[in-house]
């Protein structure tokens, strides 16, 4: 009965957050905003090319300030030119260790929530690591897809982010090879799978709000339904539902994967909270109607996936909050509190 609870809140959720028209093609305007961020219309869809080279190369560098660059990235995966928005630490003389940030499922056309909304570059500003922001991919769980989409495009982002990307940056930016990998809403569930798919190339990882069991029937239908909100077809991404690559997407029965990674997941419980209230919300009614049931949903999502790893003896660190809505003020807190569990993997102090 709870996971029917679960799967039925999430995927209406999913279907009712933004009934707006979203974007097929650039000439469709865009919904307004609303501060639950995953909750948000697409951005725009990169349009996929006939790759140059068959050799990933950083094609350019353009600076936004000192420190925050836009990095963009022949992909041979992607089959495009890849943009990614690159901090580097104000102390630049020894290699470092780098940490990964990905968005929820709304994501901007040209930025990150976690830097247009999770306070991320103020909260970095004293930290001796680079941090790399995907730009782009909404919907697409930044996972490799089984057939480019008609909609939201070719999407190889497990290829590009654990394979193309992490030596050009660690080559261009002095990166020592430690990784972090973090994420929120969608993002969150795409850092674990990447994680467990990948389990070499990060020391930690970070997951707020997300669900973590593609596997299951319901599990599946959420990630469907986020897929469909955006007009993508879920079937390009990892099959028709019989697929065994859903299963091979699964958080939860790879989780013994995640061993030996320090671990930090959080969640709300959907009650409203400290920042939903008119004065720091102006999209209140949005957030209570849609990111306060989200969340409830996904705290009981979060909360099978830590009831795993304790069974597996696997150490997470956890904050199961008693308020809090499927919002970025809450995500911009949990910053600050993961990075205690996250710096020290990373050879970082906290």
């Amino acid at each position: 009965m709870t996971s029917m609870v679960v799967g039925v809140a999430l995927v209406s959720g999913a279907m009712a957050i933004d009934t707006s028209p979203v974007l097929a093609a650039p000439a469709l305007s865009e919904p307004p905003p609303v501060s639950t961020g995953s909750a948000d219309g697409p951005g725009r869809v990169e349009p996929t090319v006939t790759p140059n080279s068959t050799v990933p190369s950083i094609k350019k560098v353009e600076p936004i300030t000192d420190r925050l660059l836009r990095v963009f990235v022949q992909s041979p995966a992607m089959r495009r030119e890849v943009q990614v928005q690159v901090l580097l630490p104000r102390d630049r003389t020894l290699p470092r260790p780098t940490v990964y940030m990905l968005d929820g499922r709304q994501t901007p056309p040209d930025s990150n929530g976690w830097i247009d909304k999770g306070n991320a570059v103020q909260f970095y500003e004293d930290k001796d690591v680079n941090v790399v922001f995907t730009v782009g991919g909404p919907a697409s769980f930044y996972t490799d897809w089984h057939k480019p989409d008609p909609v939201l495009g070719t999407n190889m982002w497990e290829t590009f982010l654990t394979k193309e990307l992490p030596p050009l940056l660690d080559a261009r930016f002095e990166g020592n090879g430690r990784n972090a990998v973090m994420g929120v809403s969608m993002g969150a569930e795409a850092a674990m799978i990447l994680a467990a798919r990948q389990p070499a190339l990060y020391q930690a990882v970070a997951g707020h709000s997300g669900c973590f069991s593609m596997g299951t029937d319901l599990g599946q239908a959420q990630a469907r339904a986020v897929v469909a909100t955006y007009r993508g077809d879920p079937d390009n991404m990892y099959g028709d539902k019989h697929d065994p690559d859903w299963l091979a997407h699964d958080v939860n029965l790879h989780a013994e994967a995640l061993r030996g990674k320090a671990l930090y997941i959080s969640v709300g419980s959907g009650i409203p909270g400290k920042y939903d209230t008119p004065d720091v919300n102006p999209d209140i009614a949005s957030t209570l109607a849609f990111g306060g049931p989200l969340e409830a949903a996904t705290n009981m999502c979060t909360a099978r996936l830590v009831q795993r790893l304790v069974s597996f003896g696997i150490p997470v660190t956890t904050d199961f909050r008693l308020t809090g809505t499927h919002s970025w003020p809450y995500w911009a807190d949990e910053l600050g509190q993961s990075w205690p569990t996250i710096a020290p993997a990373i050879g970082v102090r906290p």
